[in-house]
């Protein structure tokens, strides 16, 4: 039979969810999100329903909506036996297979990425037609095996390398379904390929080629970068269950109500462009542009028990917010500011400003790069001071006073930056509108490379 696979892609959390038709009306989701208005199109589109939903390990970048299936969809749970579940679901061990009418799930133990982690052979009669691996072999790499424990990562790279020469044994023309590709923080590094086939990766795939397990080993850790602290409580949540979540309303508030709940500890997201914030914000407000990866920086600069208040534009979707908010496990959001950034100002309140300057007017002031580390070592403006974003936010104090140009790639991220350093206290901020390669081009120098 011919053999009908989606990905659906969540470009900001950079992973993909699939959908496989069944040929009979049915459908199969692996690593569905807890956000499903995608899935939840791509099968109305198709007019399927949902009848299973596999998850390959427990997530630690997003919440599974394989909890959400089952209640509304009435979808039975596929999971690994291993990883001790909390829900009604299939614990799945290696070798055991489940009918999917015509089609047959074959399950694969391959531990690495996680301790419980499986993959999923579809076949078609006696033959495997493709693989969804999850985080095991994803395209050109092997996703990262320190989210579990620092004390087990050595073990389950080991095991990593062990379950990637096994996928390899199979056929070249199976196709490969990853979970992890491209902008994913848990791909070790992240790929441009989404989809491959065993062939491909058998031939191109480095860690594959490694010499030996020990090689394997140190290729695949020393590739290891920061990663969000969120990861390190989702996979938890997603093995006792997500609760079960519906609608995507915000709740107004007044002024005079958003007030009153940041005396008492709420936090406020300010969602708008940068421009907007720039011009005016509310002061010890954070910055977090509205985007596909608004969920990964909500989720690295504020924590999750913390209420949390918006403020976004009238032209901004609310629902996209909720549900990013939701899909890192942040239910905590308890309503936006009615107006916006107007109704604060005109109930009196003050407001900040943190002007952006271009490449032109960095001038002599201090400038401070806020991106990851492999981007900072590839190039950088001479002389710039260098501190993650993700690090910045558990320590907002740089030890340096004076004038300060914060920049990223575009902005987005510094502002972020140069929000959590406004509210620690720290003055004569500005950001860069643009980054390292708008200023090589308008001053003419040349950017270092290196740490």
């Amino acid at each position: 039979m011919s053999i009908s696979v989606t990905p659906v892609v969540d470009e900001g959390l950079g992973n993909s969810a699939y959908l496989l038709d069944l040929a009979d009306g049915r459908a199969l989701a692996v690593d569905a999100s807890r956000d499903l208005r995608a899935m939840r199109a791509e099968a109305e589109r198709r007019r399927l329903k949902i009848a299973y939903a596999a998850d390959t390990h427990l997530h630690a970048d997003f919440l599974s909506g394989a909890v959400q299936l089952a209640a509304d969809d009435g979808a039975t749970v596929l999971a690994s036996q291993a990883g001790d579940r909390e829900f009604p679901h299939r614990g799945l061990v290696d070798g055991d297979e489940v009918d999917l009418g015509g089609l047959r799930l074959r399950t694969l133990a391959t531990p690495g990425h996680t301790h419980e982690h499986i993959a999923f052979e579809v076949l078609d009669g006696r033959e495997t037609v493709g693989v969804f691996t999850g985080g095991s072999l994803i395209v050109g790499s092997a996703a990262r095996t320190d989210l579990v424990s620092p004390e087990r990562t050595e073990d389950l790279a080991r095991a990593q390398y062990r379950s990637l020469r096994r996928l390899a044994e199979l056929g070249d023309e199976v196709a490969v379904w990853p979970t992890h590709g491209a902008g994913s923080f848990c791909s070790a590094p992240p790929g441009s390929e989404r989809t491959s086939t065993i062939g491909t990766e058998r031939a191109t795939n480095s860690l594959l080629r490694a010499e030996s397990e020990d090689a394997f080993v140190q290729q695949l850790l020393d590739s290891l970068g920061s990663f969000p602290p969120y990861f390190l409580t989702l996979g938890e949540i997603n093995r006792r269950g997500p609760e079960l979540v519906h609608g995507d309303l915000l709740t107004s508030l007044t002024a005079a109500e958003v007030a009153a709940l940041r005396e008492t500890g709420a936090e406020i997201v300010d969602v708008r462009p940068v421009g907007d914030f720039a011009a005016a914000h509310m002061p010890g407000s954070v910055s977090i542009p509205l985007r596909p990866v608004f969920a990964t920086w909500l989720g690295w600069l504020l924590p999750a028990a913390r209420p949390l208040i918006v403020v976004r534009n009238a032209d901004q979707d609310p629902a996209e917010i909720l549900w990013q908010a939701r899909k890192i496990g942040y239910d905590h959001l308890i309503g936006e500011l009615d107006g916006g950034i107007a109704t604060w100002a005109q109930a009196g309140h003050p407001t900040g400003s943190i002007p952006l300057v271009t490449a032109e007017h960095v001038g002599d002031a201090r400038v401070l790069d806020i991106r990851q580390s492999n981007e900072f070592t590839t190039g950088h403006v001479p002389g710039a001071a260098h501190v993650e974003l993700g690090h910045l936010a558990h320590d907002p104090t740089t030890n340096r006073q004076g004038p300060t140009v914060v920049m990223c790639g575009h902005g987005e991220r510094a502002m972020g930056a140069a929000s959590l350093l406004a509210r620690s206290g720290q003055q004569d901020l500005s950001v860069l509108a643009g980054g390292p390669d708008d200023w090589a081009a308008v001053t003419g120098r040349r950017l270092e490379a290196g740490s």
